[in-house]
């Protein structure tokens, strides 16, 4: 009897969605729970993604201590899922023959049949069509973990960057209904969700039609999610320059729940580069973007990728990185040495540098991001932010949240009854990846109106009383 599910994900916030899906799918149709060890689990399933370099060895890595795991315990059903399983299909099963099926990111709804399937003895199942449309017609109930989530409004990428796989594992652009993203955060919104991620590969080429029949974009789907009683915070990702269109822009103006925080991948300083790499947007566009954003935004804070090392780039092309990351200051941003991508169109592309020149340009970029990001972590010490309790911290005795530039502070003086509520918390200490603060006071309009702040005074009024000792007042 199959009775514990364990999901590996890697990648994106994509596949973290997807995962959670393929949970409640199994949840539902076998009873499936779900568990944090895999040697107690009877279903393992692994949640791919391709872009990092050595993907595909990494998931074979993997399976290979899965085998072992299936030898002892032969019961145990494999799945393989993701963008890897995208791009191998079934010779996935000629170096692990142990795994039972293959599935693509557009096909996860059919997990329930796949799990029947093997039940039955059937072996060897895949199916890594582009069924988008039909994924989205068959999610699950929403089901919210906490106050925060993310919600999948588009699929798929159009762009064809010269590096990029997502177009060929995620198959192009297919943007999910108005009505029914809506239905799902106000569901979400219910269950006590306060933060919303809209997540699409290209998501500010969103594109959909609201319920009075009006074309909407991007910025008319936040406005929307706006007006969704409990949802005070709103974030997009991954965006795409090109498509950061002028309406995007006026959301920043209009709408107080959309973040002060954003990430736009901009990949390289060159303008020669980003030609080469297929990208469509130029640096003084980028520049002249972000300088719209904080005429109207002065405190946003930007991250990024950049990709260091493509073919073609000379050192002049990389100091043009630099200087671009001086000029913005960025924050936290992500970075990578280029690792061609079988299938890309810059897969077969030469490239003159060595490893070790390849290194030296991705630890100067990563000194520079995080000289940036250490300042705007200084700039936040002895004021205060406004934070979304999230949970208990690991450090003990305290809570951890995040501010709406997205730094995960560890809060002292806070309560589990705060978990899901926003406050103001006065910031004392800056660590090497996160924050920590103290409790100043609950701040929160939406739990105003709401009679179960009845439930909170208690705890806001221990909290105040310890804030006097402090000298604080709340």
């Amino acid at each position: 009897m199959l009775t514990k599910l364990f999901i590996e994900t890697w990648g994106c916030q994509m596949n973290e969605y997807d995962s959670q899906k393929m949970a409640d799918l199994l949840a539902k149709s076998h009873k499936l729970q779900q568990i944090n060890d895999p040697m107690q689990a009877d279903v393992l399933l692994l949640n791919t993604c391709s872009i990092r370099e050595k993907a595909q060895e990494k998931v074979f890595s993997l399976l290979g201590r899965w085998k072992d795991l299936k030898e002892s315990r032969p019961h145990v059903i494999i799945g393989v899922g993701g963008c890897v399983a995208s791009q191998e299909g079934d010779q996935i099963f000629k170096r692990a023959p142990f795994v039972d099926f293959v599935f693509g990111p557009q096909t996860l709804q059919h997990l329930p049949l796949y799990v029947n399937q093997v039940l039955a003895g059937v072996k060897h199942q895949v199916n890594i069509d582009f069924l988008p449309d039909e994924k989205f017609d068959n999610l699950p109930d929403p089901r919210a973990e906490g106050p925060t989530c993310f919600v999948t409004i588009q699929e798929g990428c159009s762009k064809y960057c010269k590096y990029c796989i997502v177009p060929f594992t995620r198959g192009q652009e297919v943007n999910r209904s108005f009505n029914d993203i809506i239905a799902e955060i106000h569901e979400l919104a219910q269950q006590g969700v306060r933060e919303v991620t809209l997540l699409g590969q290209n998501v500010n080429a969103y594109q959909g039609q609201t319920p009075t029949g009006e074309p909407a974009d991007l910025a008319s789907l936040i406005f929307y999610v706006s007006h969704i009683p409990g949802i005070d915070r709103i974030r997009f990702t991954t965006s795409h320059p090109v498509e950061f269109s002028d309406t995007l822009v006026d959301a920043y103006a209009h709408v107080p729940q959309l973040v002060s925080h954003l990430h736009l991948p901009v990949q390289s300083g060159s303008d020669r580069t980003l030609q080469a790499m297929g990208r469509g947007h130029t640096i003084a566009s980028y520049i002249e973007k972000i300088q719209d954003l904080k005429k109207i935004r002065p405190d946003l804070t930007l991250t990024s990728d950049f990709i260091v090392a493509y073919p073609g780039e000379t050192e002049e092309d990389f100091q043009e990185t630099l200087k671009l990351v001086d000029l913005l200051e960025f924050d936290q941003s992500f970075s990578f040495i280029y690792s061609p991508r079988p299938g890309t169109l810059a897969a077969g592309l030469p490239c003159d540098l060595t490893l070790e020149e390849k290194k030296n340009r991705l630890n100067r970029l990563q000194e520079k991001l995080a000289h940036f990001a250490l300042k705007t972590q200084n700039n936040m010490l002895n004021k205060s932010f406004s934070v979304l309790i999230t949970g208990p911290s690991k450090m003990g005795n305290t809570f951890v949240g995040r501010t709406e530039n997205n730094r995960v502070v560890h809060v002292v003086g806070a309560h589990q009854k705060l978990v899901g509520c926003f406050v103001d918390v006065l910031i004392t200490e800056v660590m090497p990846n996160s924050l920590k603060g103290r409790f100043l006071r609950l701040n929160d309009p939406y739990l105003e109106q709401r009679s179960f702040l009845n439930d909170l005074n208690g705890v806001v009024d221990e909290q105040r009383s310890e804030e006097y000792k402090y000298g604080v007042e709340c």
